[in-house]
């Protein structure tokens, strides 16, 4: 299952982002599925709206609709978890959604994400690996 952040959902749906083919092509190779924390929806419809793209976070639940995305949704063990990576990583400010899907990722043992935020999900160590693959 290939866990992606909001910044490669969101490239996968707006065309006039810079990423977009990339990120497309990314997520229709996922020979396992897609599959996303639940924070990750709201984040795409708020981006969306913000951008000029109302449309964002109904076409991602046309995707969950249609089985195309997978939504996890956060046990309370996700959000201690979250909560301890926000602390851990103060500094570098690491917002919610991105240490929801940190947590999600840890909790499903997946060792890949796909992000385009190399910031966060470059210097935060998971615990259940020593660093996660990032793809694209």
């Amino acid at each position: 299952m290939l866990i992606c952040d909001t910044s490669v959902v969101y490239a996968a749906i707006d065309s006039r982002d810079r990423a977009h083919s990339t990120c497309r092509a990314l997520l229709r190779a996922a020979s396992e599925g897609v599959a996303i924390a639940a924070p990750v929806v709201v984040e795409v419809d708020w981006i969306g709206r913000a951008r000029g793209r109302a449309d964002a976070g109904e076409l991602l639940l046309a995707s969950i609709d249609d089985g195309g995305v997978l939504v996890v949704n956060l046990d309370e063990d996700d959000y201690r978890r979250s909560s301890s990576l926000m602390h851990a990583y103060h500094d570098l400010r690491l917002e919610f959604v991105d240490a929801a899907v940190i947590a999600v990722a840890e909790r499903l043992g997946e060792t890949t994400v796909a992000t385009l935020d190399r910031r966060h999900f470059s210097v935060v160590r998971p615990l259940h690996c020593e660093a996660f693959t990032l793809l694209p």
